[in-house]
């Protein structure tokens, strides 16, 4: 599933201040608010990750997470996505610019104009194995990027020569009524700007860019996990003033054919022949740093689980380390020897009733049985 940026959803940048990020906030929480859009279930939708966007975007220990790690790493941190979390005074905005807006008023102008036709930010997947996540590792990337063309400066337009956007007339939005309501939105032809491309460049076919094969080796550091992001900074497309954005590494991480991680917690399953079981005693199973010794109980239960604390991932925040957790799985023969049978059954004739139980308890059933009958 495509995890969708906070930063796209309030459309801003990464090195964008509070002051900035609050009033993209305002303007977006306007826009898709539910009141302004009756019965449009994507628009709730958009409200609340945009909501969700703004709590954590606007805590500066959680972006600082989110800036490193994606969303992933936000897990366990607090953050359950989805509720409003702005003040009082940002939910009073709000609504103080949707009316407003609403009944003509709150002109908020165009947007800045972007001459380049394309996001600084890049995102690619890298694949790790179950221990390269686990215990971190140097990883070589290989990527490409976008440079501004050199003949429209990055526009997408004939010698970079931009005209009034038709759509909007040069506004950078556009109206829409809804009742005797009107509302303003992005023109969705400019983004804002205000102008467009009136002939595409021949050189880059109207995209604005080229692309620029690239490698280098990074670190990724211990305790990542599967679906976790890893900004490496001033490694994104280039604009054309020079400025960079950043590379965002999504990591995906190839599952182990015994350890199954969760969170920080390392789960296996370890065979258990059944005389250990009953006789109880002590094995040598694998951890992830090396050898552990399990001691089980006799009349220990199959499936029964045995916890290791700090013997699991070491947390990607800080936090100490995970579990592991062992259970067990008991096995029984599948065939038996003259001898080993004639072992059992004298075992068995030792316990004596002990090794019947079902006759007793079948004897009472049978007696409750006949009377529903009598």
């Amino acid at each position: 599933m495509t995890e969708i940026d906070y930063y796209e959803l309030l459309e801003v940048s990464k090195g964008s201040d509070k002051s900035t990020i609050k009033k993209a906030y305002r303007q977006m929480a306007m826009k898709y608010h539910p009141d302004k859009n009756p019965g449009d279930k994507e628009a709730e939708e958009r409200f609340k990750a945009i909501n969700e966007a703004y709590q954590v975007l606007s805590d500066d220990e959680k972006k600082s997470i989110y800036d490193r790690y994606g969303k992933a790493g936000l897990e366990g941190h607090g953050q359950r996505g989805g509720g409003f979390s702005g003040g009082f005074d940002d939910l009073g905005s709000v609504f103080e610019e949707m009316f407003g807006s609403a009944f003509g008023g709150g002109s908020r102008g165009r947007r800045q104009r972007k001459s380049y036709n394309y996001n600084l930010d890049v995102t690619i997947e890298v694949k790790l194995a179950f221990n390269e996540a686990v215990f971190g590792c140097n990883k070589e990337i290989k990527y490409k990027y976008k440079t501004a063309c050199k003949s429209c400066k990055g526009t997408g337009a004939k010698d970079g020569k931009l005209a009034t956007c038709t759509t909007c007339n040069g506004q950078g939005q556009v109206h829409a009524r809804q009742g005797f309501m009107t509302f303003a939105q992005t023109c969705p032809k400019c983004g804002g700007s205000g102008q467009s491309a009136a002939d595409s460049c021949k050189t880059c076919k109207g995209t604005g860019y080229d692309e620029v094969s690239d490698s280098f080796k990074v670190d990724i550091p211990e305790g990542v996990n599967d679906g976790m992001r890893i900004r490496v900074s001033n490694k994104g497309n280039i604009a054309p003033d020079g400025s960079r954005g950043d590379l965002y590494l999504q990591v995906s991480v190839k599952e182990d054919a015994h350890f199954v991680r969760h969170d920080d917690d390392i789960y296996y399953e370890a065979p258990i022949f059944f005389t250990q079981v009953a006789l109880g005693g002590k094995i040598t199973i694998p951890g992830l740093r090396g050898k552990l010794e399990l001691v089980i109980p006799q009349g220990a239960k199959d499936k029964q689980q045995f916890t290791f604390k700090g013997e699991g991932v070491k947390s990607v925040q800080g936090y100490g380390k995970g579990s592991l957790i062992v259970q067990i799985k008991i096995e029984y023969p599948k065939t038996l020897n003259d001898e080993q049978t004639q072992l059992l059954e004298k075992l068995q004739e030792s316990f004596g009733i002990e090794s019947k139980p079902h006759e007793k308890n079948f004897e009472n059933m049978f007696d409750k049985v006949k009377k529903w009958f009598s």
